[in-house]
């Protein structure tokens, strides 16, 4: 999109000629959040630009880390309710059920009836 020989300078003009605002962000450390890990970038280059009104983030460099996660499953009163019910089992039991079954309520079942 722009010449990689343009220096900072130069290359924010073109920019602003552009009408895209940007500024520098001094950030320490940026973390991602994803449904299964998380992505931390420490001592990053962030910089902050307004395209058009839409505010976009651009992160460079640092030190990079990707940690997994797990994803927090929660479990309705309803379910464990009803799980107990169908099974003949303690509220308890059927909650534990749930937990290892991630929130499947076919799947609780069929473990508690085996």
């Amino acid at each position: 999109m722009f010449p990689s020989n343009m220096n900072p300078r130069q290359m924010k003009q073109m920019m602003k000629r552009m009408g895209i605002k940007a500024d520098d962000i001094d950030a320490e450390l940026v973390i991602i959040h994803g449904a299964n890990e998380e992505i931390i970038v420490e001592g990053p280059s962030v910089m902050r630009m307004v395209v058009s009104g839409q505010e976009m983030y651009q992160v460079a460099g640092g030190k990079v880390r990707v940690e997994k996660t797990e994803a927090k499953v929660e479990i309705e009163e309803e379910d464990v309710q009803l799980v107990a019910e169908q099974t003949g089992v303690s509220q308890d039991d059927a909650r534990k059920a749930l937990m290892e079954a991630e929130g499947d309520i076919a799947a609780a079942i069929m473990k508690l009836k085996s």
